[in-house]
């Protein structure tokens, strides 16, 4: 009878402060999450381990850390979040029915076209599914998903220890592009940055996979004393600092294809090639996405299939016409 009592007085939004906080090991990081206030959190979980019974969480100098109570009861939690979304998701795709989100986790740098290809697809088979699009670091978006915060992720293939319970399908890889404005020094010498250090950098922020690509490509140009750089995985940021203030941007090619393509941005060319990452569609093992979530990954598999088609299309013309390694010059820009 007590079992009972305490399963109707459990509520969803219980659940999505319990995981959220479990997730982020912070009542301050929970809150913005779920974009309500410190005290409203604290208050919805005292209120479920008031229901429970137990101590969900220690709280102390390392934040909230699930106590043993707490981590028998996430993987129910998550699951029974999880099955309402599947529920709702059921019904969104139906004339008239309620209107259901899709939360999908995407890196900030992932390629444009695969992104927007996908959304445009899916939208005229899923009318009443909004997509909600969560940008992160590679790392963030790995345990969103196994919070079930997320149905799955657009990322890369991380260490073997933090993809424990996850699947990798890879999409496409994704190179590293040095570049700059088009008008820039720089682009005027070949590509090849002999004066690299009398230039600001804008670099992936440390400890990322793609960061590791740029510290390589630095150390392959010789680079012994960085200049003033900037970290960030922002490309909104990076492309005003590369158009506005003379920086060699330092970013995954998806990201910047549509301003190289209309010549606002230059590449430069790198000394060697392997600075490529894979980029695929990360899912939990132990549980699938419902229908519109499956839908949706196959939307971005066939968005990913197209880009490379376009990919082997251009370097196809590329080598016709004997120029295989760059793209064409833009007009030389004055000066500023």
């Amino acid at each position: 009878m007590k079992t009972r009592l305490a399963d109707a007085r459990v509520k969803f939004r219980h659940l999505q402060c319990f995981l959220a906080v479990a997730q982020f090991g912070s009542v301050r990081q929970a809150a913005e999450s779920l974009s309500i206030t410190q005290p409203a959190v604290s208050k919805t979980i005292a209120e479920l381990e008031s229901v429970l019974g137990v101590r969900l969480f220690e709280r102390g100098r390392r934040g909230a850390v699930p106590t043993r109570e707490g981590q028998l009861f996430m993987p129910h939690a998550s699951a029974s979040v999880n099955a309402l979304r599947h529920g709702v998701e059921l019904l969104a795709r139906d004339e008239g029915a309620v209107a259901a989100t899709l939360d999908v986790g995407v890196l900030p740098t992932v390629a444009t076209d695969v992104l927007s290809g996908a959304l445009r697809s899916f939208a005229g088979d899923w009318p009443h599914v909004s997509v909600r699009l969560l940008t992160a670091s590679n790392a963030e978006l790995l345990e969103r998903l196994k919070s079930g915060a997320i149905s799955f992720a657009i990322g890369r293939l991380a260490d073997p220890e933090r993809m424990v319970g996850l699947s990798f399908e890879l999409l496409y890889n994704e190179p590293l592009a040095v570049v700059v404005r088009a008008g820039h020094p720089l682009a005027q010498g070949g590509g090849r940055p002999a004066q690299l250090d009398e230039f600001p950098l804008v670099l992936p922020v440390f400890g990322t996979l793609i960061r590791q690509g740029a510290d390589s490509l630095l150390a392959a140009w010789g680079a012994q004393r960085l200049p003033a750089f900037v970290e960030t995985l922002s490309v909104s940021m990076g492309r005003l600092l590369a158009l506005e203030n003379d920086a060699v941007w330092f970013v995954p090619a998806g990201a910047v294809e549509h301003d190289l393509r209309h010549g606002v941005l230059v590449r430069l060319v790198p000394p060697s090639s392997g600075s490529e990452e894979p980029v695929g569609l990360i899912l939990r093992t132990d549980s699938q996405p419902a229908a519109a979530g499956r839908a949706f990954v196959e939307a971005v598999k066939r968005a990913a299939l197209e880009r490379e088609a376009r990919g082997a299309d251009v370097a196809g013309t590329r080598r016709t016409r004997g120029d295989a390694t760059a793209p064409r010059r833009p007009p030389r820009q004055a000066k500023r």
